[in-house]
């Protein structure tokens, strides 16, 4: 895993998953926000969750993480789960993809796109 960019936020992210997601977030040709949560389902009791946002859809009780003039919106609930999140990106053919670290965890699905508590 490489170098998260800030090391103090509820939700961090490593200088090459922000490069894929502001990348991403182009190609939609929008200027929108990375929402980030989770939900019940997946492997592991809970799964990950990441979409963009509208920011006229941001809520007040929102989390709001700026990165470089890009932003993460958490809700309120998710952010117990996923605060001291590291979000990576790897373009490995194997394994490649969006990699969650939570510290939050107690275990992971093989895939690692689901957690328990």
């Amino acid at each position: 895993m490489t170098q998260a960019t800030t090391p103090k936020r509820g939700i961090q992210l490593t200088e090459q998953a922000l490069k894929h997601i502001v990348a991403l977030r182009d190609q939609q040709g929008q200027d929108l926000y990375l929402r980030v949560g989770v939900r019940q389902g997946g492997c592991s009791g809970m799964s990950y969750m990441m979409d963009f946002e509208d920011p006229s859809k941001v809520r007040d009780n929102d989390e709001v993480f700026d990165y470089e003039g890009f932003k993460i919106i958490c809700d309120p609930k998710s952010i117990l789960y996923l605060y001291g999140l590291v979000l990576d990106y790897s373009n490995a053919m194997i394994g490649g993809g969006f990699q969650f670290t939570n510290p939050n965890a107690n275990q992971t699905c093989g895939c690692g796109k689901s957690f328990g508590v």
